[in-house]
C-alpha cells in the first residue's frame, strides 16, 4: 500500500476466492494439523492502491458465550445468524487514512492495524465509508464478531484450547492453558501474519482488540438470539461503554480467547484498539 489517492470506482466490488491456511494445535500450542481453505468474498477499491477485502461469512446458528471462565460470557445461548461480510484483516492504517485523512500516530506502516481509535472514530470511519461507496458498512454485532471469531469451532480458540506467539501477537509472558512461555513484541504486527481461521479471516486473536457495536452488558440474560447488536438503553450512563473483542498486542493469551469481553468508554483512545467492518449480503 502507499500514499492515499482519491478513490477510483468504489462504489464497485470484485467478487473473489480467496485461499488460506489453517491450523490446529496440541495441548502445548503445538501445530498438529495443516488444512487448505476458501472462501468467497469482495474486493472493493477504496483508493488507488487501497482495497478493502471482505470475505463472506455463512450463516448459520452457534452457541454464544463461555461458562468456564467470567460471569459476563454467560449464559451460554444459541443465537442464529444471516450471512453478511466481514473485513478478511482489521482496517489497516493505509485504509482509515484513505477515508478519514487522519495521521495516526504510531507510524508502524500502512499494513500494520489502525491503533489508538475509539469507538466513535469506528463509527465515523463506517459512515463515511458507506457514502463513499454507496454501500452500508458497520461495526459488527458482539454475536457476529465471535461467530466470525469462532468460525464452527467450540475450542478457547479457533486453533485449538491454548496458543502461542507463532500463532498469534500477544504477550507471550503471560501465556494459557499449557503453553510454554513466548515473545512478547510490544507492538503490532502486520495484519495477516499469522494463519487465518476457518472462515479465512485474520487476526481474529491478538494484536488489536475490534470494537462490536454493542453497548456493553454485564451477562447475556438479554441478549439478541438473532445475532443483533445490544443498542436499547442508550439513555444510561452505562451506554458509554462499548464492548471490545480478540485481545491485542499488549495484552495476555487468556484474553485473547474467543468468547472473552472487554469494554470501554466509547470516547477513549488507547494502545491495541481497533476495528474491522461488516456489510450486509444485497
Amino acid at each position: 500500500m502507499s500514499s492515499v489517492g482519491k478513490p477510483t470506482n468504489s462504489d464497485l466490488a470484485d467478487l473473489t476466492t480467496c485461499t488460506f491456511e489453517t491450523v490446529s494445535v496440541d495441548s502445548n500450542g503445538e501445530i498438529i494439523v495443516r488444512q487448505s481453505g476458501s472462501a468467497s468474498g469482495l474486493i472493493k477499491r477504496l483508493a488507488v492502491d487501497i482495497c478493502l477485502d471482505l470475505v463472506l461469512i455463512p450463516g448459520g446458528t452457534f452457541m454464544m458465550g463461555d461458562d468456564r471462565h467470567h460471569q459476563d460470557e454467560q449464559p451460554i445461548h444459541q443465537v442464529t445468524l444471516s450471512p453478511f461480510y466481514m473485513g478478511k484483516y482489521p482496517i489497516t492504517q493505509a485504509q482509515y487514512r484513505s477515508i478519514m485523512g487522519d495521521h495516526l500516530e504510531s507510524g508502524l506502516g500502512a499494513d500494520y492495524p489502525a491503533e489508538k481509535i475509539n469507538w466513535d472514530d469506528a463509527i465515523s470511519f463506517c459512515t463515511k465509508l458507506s457514502q463513499q461507496t454507496g454501500k452500508q458498512y458497520s461495526l459488527p454485532s458482539e454475536a457476529q464478531w465471535e461467530y466470525a471469531c469462532r468460525a464452527q469451532t467450540t475450542s478457547n480458540f479457533h486453533f485449538g484450547d491454548t496458543i502461542t506467539p507463532d500463532l498469534v501477537n500477544y504477550n507471550g509472558e503471560y501465556p494459557y492453558n499449557g503453553a510454554p512461555i513466548g515473545q512478547n513484541r510490544a507492538q503490532a504486527t502486520p495484519v495477516g501474519t499469522f494463519p487465518a481461521n476457518q472462515f479465512g479471516l485474520y487476526d481474529m486473536h491478538g494484536n488489536v482488540w475490534e470494537w462490536c457495536l454493542d453497548q456493553y452488558k454485564p451477562n447475556y440474560l438479554t441478549a439478541p438470539i438473532d445475532g443483533g447488536a445490544v443498542v436499547d438503553d442508550l439513555s444510561s450512563a452505562a451506554s458509554a461503554k462499548r464492548v471490545m473483542r480478540g485481545g491485542a498486542w499488549d495484552y495476555v493469551a487468556k484474553g485473547c480467547r474467543s468468547a472473552v469481553r472487554c469494554s470501554l468508554d466509547s470516547n477513549l483512545r488507547m494502545n491495541g484498539c481497533g476495528f474491522r467492518v461488516v456489510s450486509t449480503v444485497d
